[in-house]
């Protein structure tokens, strides 16, 4: 049986299904986060023999800082979407990406000075990995802040998505800094082809991110069904539904 996935496009076909979606990435992330949170605590090594136990905030801080990077690249396609095929639903869903990439992006930058303390033995430093990151916080904020400051939808879609566009050669540069530029941020310790951390490491890193992961997907489903009602609330669709007291 063939589905058609375009059919989707449309709100009121979207808004069940993000429903459903946000509740079972929800109770993934919530299951995984035990998991992670267990294995990161538990399992993996008490101590590093350089860092200590300060290492543990390596936990939280590198899912937090992919997944910002991540959320941005996913936010600027449905962007270019909007702009593209100037469909409703793809404005709407990088409007519902931006707050949780903003969240992802302050959580590594703060976890990163918490970490960077008792490594570097300072909060803060103008490297080129943290401050390229702290750009990406002002890109996010700034996309936010733009799509409220226009009340035409289709012409907030567009400046947004020029923005975002923009802001996305950030986002390589986050990501090579560190090889591009001697800093003191330390290099990937995961990289396509090896890892350089041991296996119960490796294993409580994946499912902290696959936690994470699945949080951005039900906050970004739930966020948008919240966006659809807003912008849909006259449409006849709305006033059924809510006629039928359905969620």
């Amino acid at each position: 049986m063939q589905i058609n996935w375009f059919k989707y496009a449309s709100p009121a076909t979207f808004y069940p299904l993000a429903g459903t979606l946000a509740r079972v990435f929800g109770w993934g992330a919530l299951v995984l986060a035990v998991v992670g949170l267990y294995l990161t605590f538990f399992v993996a090594p008490p101590a590093d023999y350089q860092q200590g136990q300060s290492y543990k905030v390596m936990f939280i801080h590198v899912p937090a800082a992919w997944m910002s990077m991540f959320i941005y690249v996913v936010m600027a396609l449905w962007s270019a979407s909007a702009m593209i095929w100037r469909t409703r639903l793809s404005h709407m869903m990088a409007m519902a990406l931006a707050p949780t990439g903003a969240i992802m992006t302050f959580l590594a930058l703060w976890t990163g000075a918490l970490w960077g303390k008792p490594t570097w033995g300072t909060w803060w430093v103008w490297d080129a990995r943290l401050t390229s990151e702290l750009i990406l916080l002002f890109l996010y904020v700034g996309f936010m802040a733009l799509a409220s400051a226009i009340e035409d939808p289709q012409r907030a879609a567009r400046a947004c998505g020029l923005l975002a566009l923009v802001g996305l050669i950030n986002v390589p540069i986050i990501y090579f800094s560190v090889n591009w530029w001697n800093t003191l941020h330390q290099a990937q310790s995961i990289k396509a082809n090896e890892a350089t951390m041991g296996t119960s490491m490796l294993v409580a890193m994946l499912v902290m991110t696959f936690s994470f992961w699945f949080y951005a997907i039900a906050a970004a489903l739930t966020r948008v069904r919240n966006e659809i009602l807003e912008r849909e609330a006259q449409s006849e669709w709305v006033a059924a539904m809510l006629h039928e007291g359905k969620p």
